[in-house]
C-alpha cells in the first residue's frame, strides 16, 4: 500500500468517526426536548386503578348488606299481600264451588281456620294504617315524620323490582298471543243477573239476550232449588195447567166451523196430547170413526200414545193405540190412533178416502219429513170431496203462514205461550271447539246453578261417547266436593236397557246430564229437564241423484230447530237454554227452516207408493215444496229398471206386488225374486236384518278388540248378507237368547226388531201369494235373489286396484267393517253407498258378472260385463288389501 493510500484511509476513518459523534449529539439533543408521556400515564393509571378497586371493595362491603335488607323487606311486604289475596281467593272458591255440598269435619275445620287467619291479617293491616307504621319495614333511627308520611306509593306495581321491564314484557306478550272465543274471558265474577260467574278457569262467558215467556212466570234466578219448584200434581191438575186448556172451547168452535185448521203453539203447550182428547170428549168418535194423529218419528208415536192412555185411564191398545212400521198396537175398539206419517200414507192403499177417520191431525208439521209432505198433497185432495173430514195441521214454529197458504188460506189458531219461561243465553264470541265447550258448560251449570237436569244436543254416537269420557274425566278430578253427576247417552244404536235409563227419576241431590242426538228435539220428553245446551249443529242426510250416494253431513241447524230445542227446557219448570254460538250468528247465519226432507232424499219408495195410489202425473202433483227434477227422474228410472213401471211410466203387475211391501223398492224386488230362486226364508231373514240400519253389532269403546274379534267369528264367505243370515240363525238356535247377544256384542233389541220385521214381511208375502221355501245351503241362489233387487248397486275391481261403479264409473271403497274388506272380489253388490270420510259401500256380497245379464238383461249389456273382464285385472294372490294397493 502506498503512502497516499494510507493517508486517504486515515481521512476516511476520521470522517466516519466525526459523523457518528455528530449523530449521537443530535440524538441526545432530541431526547432532551421530547416529553416522556407514556411512562408518566402508566404509573398514574396503575395508581388510579388500585385506588378505585379499594373504594369499590369498601363500598360493596357497606352497600350490599343494606340492599339485602331492603330486598328482604320488600319481599316480605309483597309476600304478605300475595298470601292475603290467595287466602281470599281460596275462601271464595270454597264458597262458590262447594256451598251446597256436604263437607267432612276436617274440611269444615280447614275452611274455618282459613277464615280466622284472613280476619287476623286484615285486623293487623288496619292497625298499621292507624299507627302509620309499616310493620314489615324496620324504621330507621333518624326517620322523621315527613319521610314516614311519604312512604306510601301510588302504583303498587312500582314496588316490584324491575317493574318497568316486567310491564313492557307483559304488554308485548299480550300483543303476541292469539285470542279468540269466549273462553279467553278473564273476568272471574260478573253480575249474576246478566252473566254467570266464571268459577272454572276455562269457563265460557254467556250473555242473556231474551226470554221465551211462559204462562207460569217463575224464575230460578233467586237460587231456589228446582226440586222444590217442581211440585207433584195429579194428571188432571197437570192437564189444566197446560197453556192450551184455557182455549179448549175456542179450539172446538174453530174445528166445528172450519174444515181445515192450522194450529200453531209452542213446544209443551199440550197440542199433541190434549187436542185428540178434546175432540174425543166433544163426540167426534161417537159414530164409530177414529181420530188419527201422525208423528214424524216412531218413538214419538209410541211415547205419546202411552201418555194419552195414562191420562184417559185406559189400557194402551184399547181405546188409545199406536201404529208404526212393523208394529201395530191397536184393536177394533181403538178410537184415538197415533201413527207415523208413513203409516197413514200406506193406509191410503187400502182406504183411499180415509172413510174410517173423522179427524186427521198432522202433528209436528214443521219438521217437513218426506211422508209429511206427501200427506199434505193427499189429505188436501180428499178434503175437497169429503166435507165431513176435519183436517188439523199442527206446527210449533213460523211455518204456519206457509201451511195456511198451501191449504187455500186456512185459518190459523194460535196458542200463546208455554207453561214455563225459558231464558236464552248466547256466547260472547264463537267457539272453536263446540264439543269442549259443551263439557265446560255442563260443569259450569253443575257448579253454579240450582239442581235440575241438563239436556245436551250432539250430532252422533261418536261425539256423545267422546263428550261422556271428557265429562267423566273432569268430574273425577273434582272428586266428592261436587254433587253427583249422572251422565246418560241416548242415540239410535244404544241398547234399549241403556236407553231406558234416561227416563228413570234423578236421585235426590244429584243432577242428570242427557247427551242426545236430535231425536230429543220432538220425539222424546224427558222429565226434569231444566237446562238445554245447544251447539247449533246436527247430522243431515242428503242424497246425490247423479251418483246415487247418500251423505250424512254435520250441518248448522235452522232457527226453527233452535227454538224447538230451547223449548225442551220449559216443560216442568222455568228453564235456561245455552246456545254455543253468538246472537249475531243466530240472526244472520242460520236458515229460518230446515230443508224439507223431500228435497234431499231418494224418492224411489214415494214414487212407487204414489203410482200405486193412482197418481200418475208426478211432475204436477201438489207438493208444498217440489222435489228436485233430477231426483224424481232418477226414481222413475230406477223403478223402470226394476220392472215396477213400463215404458209409459205406468205401474206393472210386479210394481203392484212391490208396493205391498213397506220397504225400499230394491228390497221388495229382492223378496219377490226369492220365489224364483226358491230361497224365500233366507231372503226374508236378510231383509229383516238389513232393515235395522246397521244396528246389529254393538262396539263399546272399552272393548273394541273383543267386539271386533267376535264379529269376525260370524263372517261367512260370500259377503255381509250371508254373515247377517248366520248371526240370525245362530240366535234362533239359542232360542232367542239375550245372554247370547250380550256375550257376542250383539244388540238384543235390534235382533228382536229384525225378528218382528221378518214376521211382518212373512205375512205380506202370503198376501202376494209367495210360498216360503228354505234353501240354506245354496248360497248362489241367495246371492242371485239379492242381485235381482240390487243390480243397480254394482261395482267392479278396476285395474288400479280400486272399485268403480259399473254405470257411473265412480270410485268407491269397501267399508272397514265388511267381511270382504281384506279380500278383493272381482264384482260386488252393495246395499247402500254412504259418504263419511270416503265413499264407502256397506253390506256387500260377491257376485259373478254373468249374473247381471241373467237378472237384468234390459239394464246391462254384454259389453258392460266383458269390459270388466277384458281388462287386465290384478290377480288375487292372497295378499292383503294394503299390500296390493302398495
Amino acid at each position: 500500500m502506498s503512502d497516499d493510500e494510507v493517508r486517504l484511509e486515515k481521512e476516511r476513518q476520521e470522517d466516519l468517526k466525526e459523523r457518528d459523534e455528530f449523530a449521537k449529539r443530535l440524538k441526545n439533543k432530541d431526547k432532551e426536548h421530547t416529553r416522556n408521556i407514556v411512562e408518566r400515564s402508566d404509573k398514574k393509571a396503575y395508581a388510579e386503578a388500585a385506588r378505585r378497586l379499594q373504594l369499590e371493595a369498601e363500598d360493596k362491603q357497606k352497600i350490599v348488606p343494606k340492599l339485602r335488607v331492603d330486598s328482604r323487606r320488600k319481599y316480605l311486604e309483597k309476600r304478605k299481600y300475595d298470601k292475603i289475596t290467595e287466602l281470599e281467593a281460596d275462601i271464595e272458591d270454597e264458597f262458590f264451588l262447594f256451598s251446597e255440598t256436604k263437607l267432612t269435619k276436617h274440611e269444615k275445620e280447614d275452611i274455618k281456620y282459613k277464615k280466622k287467619i284472613l280476619r287476623l291479617a286484615k285486623e293487623h293491616e288496619k292497625a298499621r294504617e292507624l299507627e302509620k307504621i309499616q310493620r314489615y319495614h324496620m324504621p330507621e333511627e333518624n326517620r322523621n315524620k315527613k319521610a314516614d308520611e311519604a312512604y306510601v306509593e301510588i302504583d303498587e306495581k312500582e314496588k316490584v323490582p324491575n317493574a318497568e321491564q316486567k310491564k313492557w314484557e307483559e304488554e308485548r306478550l299480550g300483543i303476541a298471543q292469539m285470542r279468540f272465543g269466549a273462553r279467553d274471558a278473564k273476568e272471574r265474577f260478573l253480575e249474576k243477573e246478566k252473566q254467570y260467574e266464571l268459577v272454572l278457569d276455562d269457563g265460557i262467558e254467556f250473555v242473556k239476550t231474551f226470554k221465551l215467556p211462559g204462562s207460569k212466570a217463575r224464575d230460578q234466578e233467586d237460587n231456589e232449588v228446582v226440586e222444590e219448584e217442581v211440585e207433584k200434581h195429579s194428571i188432571q191438575e197437570t192437564r189444566k195447567s197446560l197453556p192450551i186448556y184455557p182455549f179448549k172451547d175456542d179450539l172446538l168452535d174453530a174445528v166445528e166451523n172450519h174444515q181445515v185448521l192450522i194450529i200453531e203453539g209452542e213446544t209443551g203447550s199440550g197440542k199433541t196430547t190434549q187436542i185428540p182428547q178434546y175432540l174425543y170428549e166433544a163426540g167426534y168418535t161417537n159414530d164409530g170413526k177414529k181420530i188419527g194423529c201422525t208423528q214424524p218419528r216412531r218413538v214419538a208415536a209410541m211415547s205419546v200414545a202411552a201418555r194419552v192412555s195414562e191420562e184417559m185411564g185406559v189400557k194402551l191398545g184399547s181405546r188409545v193405540g199406536y201404529s208404526i212400521r212393523f208394529e201395530d198396537c191397536t184393536s177394533e175398539r181403538t178410537v184415538l190412533k197415533y201413527m207415523t206419517d208413513g203409516m197413514l200414507v200406506r193406509e191410503f192403499l187400502s182406504e183411499p178416502d180415509l172413510n174410517s177417520y173423522s179427524v186427521i191431525i198432522i202433528d209436528e208439521a214443521h219438521e217437513r219429513t218426506l211422508h209429511t209432505d206427501i200427506l199434505f198433497g193427499l189429505v188436501k185432495d180428499i178434503a175437497r170431496f169429503r166435507p165431513d173430514l176435519k183436517l188439523l195441521i199442527s206446527s210449533a214454529t213460523l211455518d204456519a203462514e206457509k201451511f195456511s197458504k198451501f191449504f187455500d188460506d186456512a185459518p190459523i189458531f194460535r196458542i200463546p205461550g208455554r207453561r214455563f219461561p225459558v231464558d236464552i243465553y248466547y256466547t260472547k264470541a264463537p267457539e272453536a271447539d263446540y264439543l269442549d265447550a259443551c263439557v265446560v258448560t255442563v260443569l259450569q251449570i253443575h257448579i253454579t246453578q240450582p239442581l235440575g237436569d241438563v239436556l245436551v244436543f250432539l250430532t252422533g254416537q261418536e261425539e256423545i261417547e267422546t263428550c261422556r269420557e271428557l265429562l267423566l274425566e273432569r268430574t273425577r278430578k273434582l272428586g266428592s266436593k261436587i254433587k253427583e253427576l249422572l251422565i246418560l247417552p241416548i242415540y239410535a244404536n244404544l241398547p234399549s236397557d241403556m236407553q231406558a235409563k234416561i227416563f228413570e227419576p234423578t236421585p235426590r241431590g244429584a243432577r242428570k246430564v242427557v247427551l242426545a242426538t236430535n231425536i230429543a228435539e220432538t220425539s222424546l220428553t224427558i222429565d226434569g229437564i231444566i237446562y238445554v245446551i245447544d251447539p247449533g249443529f246436527c247430522k243431515q242426510n242428503s242424497y246425490n241423484a247423479r251418483t246415487g250416494m247418500e251423505s250424512l253431513v254435520v250441518t248448522p241447524i235452522s232457527k226453527a230447530s233452535a227454538n224447538q230445542r230451547a223449548g225442551r227446557a220449559g216443560r216442568v219448570a222455568a228453564g235456561k237454554c245455552f246456545r254455543l254460538f253468538t246472537a249475531w250468528a243466530y240472526q244472520n247465519e242460520l236458515e229460518d227452516d230446515t230443508i224439507p226432507e223431500i228435497q234431499r232424499v231418494n224418492l224411489g219408495n214415494v214414487v212407487l207408493l204414489l203410482k200405486s195410489l193412482g197418481v200418475n202425473d208426478l211432475l204436477h202433483f201438489d207438493f208444498i215444496d217440489p222435489p228436485p227434477h233430477e231426483t224424481l227422474v232418477l226414481a222413475l228410472e230406477q223403478l223402470y229398471a226394476l220392472g215396477g213401471l213400463n215404458h209409459l211410466g205406468e205401474l206393472t203387475k210386479l210394481g203392484r206386488r212391490m208396493a205391498e211391501f213397506p220397504v225400499d223398492p230394491m228390497m221388495s224386488k229382492m223378496i219377490i225374486a226369492s220365489e224364483k230362486y226358491k230361497c224365500s226364508e233366507e231372503i226374508l231373514t236378510i231383509a229383516g236384518m238389513l232393515s235395522v240400519n246397521n244396528a246389529i253389532f254393538y262396539r263399546p269403546k272399552d272393548k273394541i278388540i273383543h267386539a271386533d274379534t267376535t264379529r269376525k267369528n260370524f263372517f261367512v264367505s260370500g259377503g255381509d248378507h250371508l254373515t247377517l243370515l248366520n248371526v240370525y240363525n245362530q240366535w234362533v238356535e239359542t232360542d232367542y237368547s239375550t245372554q247370547w247377544c250380550f256375550e257376542n256384542f250383539i244388540q238384543h233389541r235390534s235382533m228382536k226388531r229384525a225378528r218382528d220385521i221378518r214376521e211382518q214381511l212373512q205375512g205380506l208375502m202370503e198376501r202376494v201369494e209367495i210360498d216360503l221355501v228354505s234353501n240354506l245351503t245354496d248360497t248362489v241362489a241367495i246371492r242371485k235373489s239379492i242381485t235381482s233387487g240390487y243390480f243397480y248397486n254394482t261395482a267392479r275391481l278396476s285395474k288400479s286396484g280400486h272399485y268403480k261403479t259399473i254405470k257411473h264409473q265412480q270410485t268407491v271403497m269397501i267399508h272397514p267393517n265388511s267381511s270382504l274388506f281384506e279380500e278383493l272380489p272381482r264384482c260386488v253388490i252393495y246395499h247402500e253407498l254412504v259418504f263419511t270420510t270416503k265413499e264407502y259401500m256397506r253390506q256387500l256380497i260377491e257376485i259373478e258378472g254373468q249374473w247381471l245379464l241373467e237378472v237384468a238383461p234390459h239394464y246391462y249389456k254384454p259389453k258392460d260385463i266383458d269390459d270388466s273382464h277384458s281388462k287386465k285385472m290384478p290377480k288375487n294372490t292372497g295378499k292383503s288389501r294394503v299390500e296390493l294397493e302398495r
